[in-house]
């Protein structure tokens, strides 16, 4: 029986009192609005749109009732996945004004991978002690490249989708890996065929704002970032109760309203299937080759206080930031109420942000323990999630139960070599 870490029966108790008194210690304008919060209840939207743009003096409340919260969730611990990160094909037939990742054919460094080139990673991670391997892909490029259809007729798969089922099938047999695809937008069929051979997946909402789609905005010319349409997606894979991670990215125009509406929406979503795993706070970093080179980053208050008010909205979902988007001063993301650092690769780059390694595991967790707090590595899927997938027969649930300690974390492998 797996006894999963921030049930009700382990969790700490935080009080009311308790955020009161952290509260009232910063003496803000907003105080009062936060301390008669309790814990596990989720703040409204009047009051969320508030805290988004609380002032520099109200900050030290606002993160101090999203810490209580944090605390009243998952206590004491903060938990990473270790991974190999997985780019099956970087043939995107969207183009966003952020991305460095997507390629057309022929561009440099344009590459699919092969099974072999799959497995091979896959094998090498699974050396050093990784336990997920996340995929991530451009959505369906073969509907606007004839060269991708080529690629994949000489694979001997029909689709995009058809081939990234398979790897993750190959992982899922031949490696103690388990898969975790971003495959983009799904219909029911195929969340339904990936969840046979993956234990969760994702798609980042984003935003919900629409508006981000006119010409020379963030998302012109990107089909497949249309919020209705990967609000469906997100929506398919709650009626079929598959662990689901999402996130809201900010700074590509959107306004501080703009980020409450999308983690509302995500809330919304959540109450009605419960399938949300976690939410990602992630930042756009500008690179000179992007159509956004010039665009301002947000700062580390922008991330605070989304990441902040991402908690009291939802005070009983995983909440993650990217540490490596956040150098130097990830750590502090700690005292905005996050309770996971997300996938970290002692091996492969992070190929959507290439120019942002990740920490290094020793120095991750030295910065986690400099807050209070435990490093723990966990897997793909959640420990909150694992007793329903596990329930299933089959190879999935197979791989599941080995790879899972008596709390639904990762089990421990022992000491493993440190990649360079």
């Amino acid at each position: 029986m797996i006894r999963c870490i921030g049930t009700p029966a382990e969790a700490s108790a935080v009080t009311p009192t308790a955020i009161k008194t952290a509260i009232s210690e910063h003496g803000s304008s907003c105080g009062a609005d936060l301390a008669d919060l309790v814990p596990g209840s989720p703040i409204p939207r009047d009051l969320a749109l508030r805290l988004i743009r609380c002032s520099d003096d109200d900050l030290a409340a606002l993160l101090a009732a999203a810490r209580a919260a944090r605390e009243n969730f998952k206590p004491g611990v903060i938990t990473y996945s270790r991974k190999v990160f997985l780019p099956l094909t970087n043939l995107c037939r969207d183009y966003c004004g952020y991305c460095t990742f997507r390629r057309d054919p022929g561009e440099p460094g344009a590459h699919t991978m092969t099974p072999e080139e799959v497995l091979a990673v896959a094998r090498a991670g699974e050396k050093l002690g990784c336990t997920e391997a996340l995929f991530s892909l451009g959505d369906k490029p073969e509907l606007l490249f004839p060269e991708m259809r080529e690629t994949l007729r000489h694979l001997g798969y029909k689709s995009t989708l058809h081939y990234l089922e398979a790897m993750c099938e190959l992982v899922l047999r031949e490696t103690s890996l388990l898969p975790h695809p971003n495959p983009g937008l799904l219909s029911a069929e195929w969340i339904a065929r990936l969840a046979a051979v993956s234990p969760s997946m994702g798609l980042m909402l984003e935003t919900t704002n629409g508006a981000l789609l006119a010409l020379g905005a963030a998302h012109d010319n990107a089909p497949d970032k249309v919020p209705a349409k990967r609000l469906r997606t997100i929506e398919e894979a709650g009626k079929q109760r598959v662990p689901f991670t999402t996130g809201l990215l900010i700074g590509i125009g959107e306004t501080p309203e703009d980020r409450v509406d999308t983690l509302l929406a995500i809330r919304d979503l959540h109450d009605r299937y419960g399938h949300i795993q976690e939410v990602i706070v992630q930042n756009f970093r500008a690179k000179p080759t992007i159509p956004m080179a010039h665009a301002p980053e947000p700062g580390p208050g922008e991330m605070l206080r989304a990441a902040a008010v991402a908690r009291l909205l939802m005070p009983n979902v995983n909440i993650q930031a990217p540490p490596n988007l956040n150098t130097p001063y990830y750590e502090e993301l700690l005292d905005a109420g996050i309770n996971d650092w997300g996938g970290i690769s002692p091996l492969t780059p992070d190929y959507i942000n290439p120019e942002k390694p990740w920490p290094h595991l020793e120095q991750l967790r030295l910065r986690t323990e400099g807050r209070g707090l435990q490093l723990r590595q966990r897997l793909p899927v959640y420990p909150e999630f694992l007793p329903a997938l596990i329930s299933r027969p089959g190879l999935l649930s197979e791989k599941l139960q080995a790879a899972c300690d008596g709390e639904g974390l990762a089990k421990s492998k022992g000491k493993k070599k440190r990649a360079a």
